[in-house]
């Protein structure tokens, strides 16, 4: 075989096998963070909340809905979801079986894109240069986010897309901003603007897209803690190198995981999490370097 012959056959086969390992293995190895975030006034015990987002839930993934039902056992005292839950019109009713549980608890979810619109054909390659933003220019939503809101709500979840108010779990009075999807403007931070309240235990900022913009006002308005989803941590991610795209205004390095904001700037400023999600579009179902995950977040006492 001559070089080049051979040189292209091995190309071949790297590739075939880094796909594989991305849309079967890596796409279903879901992995649970866990960070501490020194946000809470001093002596006040620790709270647990569990961050979900970007489950993209389509019919068949049993994986994926089995490994959700695990999730309660770590008994969270609170449970915010950040958005793009299903992408399949036949998704409401097993996302919320598979919640089960958690359901009792104390939640707080908003809404993404994904939630009201179908996942339509797109190159991937396209976010190298581009977002997604313009995919959703549709003026009808045809997917039931509405049936997805009010079984989450019916639990006793707070829907907080562009809406305040308080939520109680461990013991603390948590006081909650959030809007809808940046990304499609359906974000109206007007209706929720004004100082946060310094007598809650917590300030607690829920988005879906992690936009620069949003975030400066949460933080402007004294919030503690911005939670949000959206980028899936970029998705793909380069060893050695990180994250290529975020699919929003956010910088790269702080595609996912625990950060401030802004990113530099006085001490006090908001802690900020953003997580990769448990999920991907149907219409590019890999993951690379970057596991499917979920988030479990200490809250404990400020240091010093």
């Amino acid at each position: 075989m001559r070089a080049p012959l051979r040189a292209l056959t091995l190309a071949a086969v790297a590739g075939g096998a880094a796909l594989g390992y991305s849309s079967i293995l890596e796409r279903n190895w879901f992995a649970l963070r866990q960070a501490e975030v020194p946000v809470l006034a001093a002596g006040t015990e620790p709270l647990r909340v569990l961050h979900l987002s970007d489950i993209h839930l389509t019919p068949g993934r049993h994986r994926l809905l089995s490994w959700l039902r695990s999730l309660d056992a770590l008994a969270p005292d609170l449970v915010v979801n950040t958005g793009d839950s299903i992408a399949h019109e036949q998704a409401v009713q097993p996302l919320l079986e598979a919640l089960g549980p958690l359901l009792d608890r104390p939640g707080v979810f908003v809404f993404g894109s994904n939630d009201l619109y179908s996942p339509i054909p797109a190159n991937p390659l396209r976010y190298l240069w581009d977002t997604s933003a313009k995919k959703h220019s549709r003026h009808v939503p045809d997917l039931p986010w509405a049936e997805l809101g009010t079984g989450m709500a019916a639990a006793g979840w707070m829907d907080a897309n562009n809406a305040r108010g308080r939520v109680k779990a461990g013991g603390l009075d948590i006081e909650v901003g959030g809007v809808h999807d940046s990304h499609i403007h359906r974000d109206r931070y007007e209706e929720i603007a004004g100082p946060a309240d310094p007598t809650a235990d917590l300030r607690l900022g829920v988005m879906h897209s992690p936009e620069p913009q949003i975030m400066d006002l949460f933080a402007a308005d004294g919030y503690d803690l911005l939670l949000a989803g959206h980028t899936h941590g970029g998705q793909v991610r380069v060893p050695g190198y990180g994250t290529l795209v975020t699919n929003c205004g956010i910088e790269p390095e702080r595609a996912s995981g625990l950060h401030r904001h802004p990113a530099e700037g006085p001490p006090d400023r908001p802690w900020l999490h953003v997580s990769a999600g448990l999920g991907t579009s149907p219409w590019a179902p890999f993951r690379f370097a970057c596991r499917p995950e979920a988030t479990l977040l200490t809250l404990v006492p400020r240091i010093g």
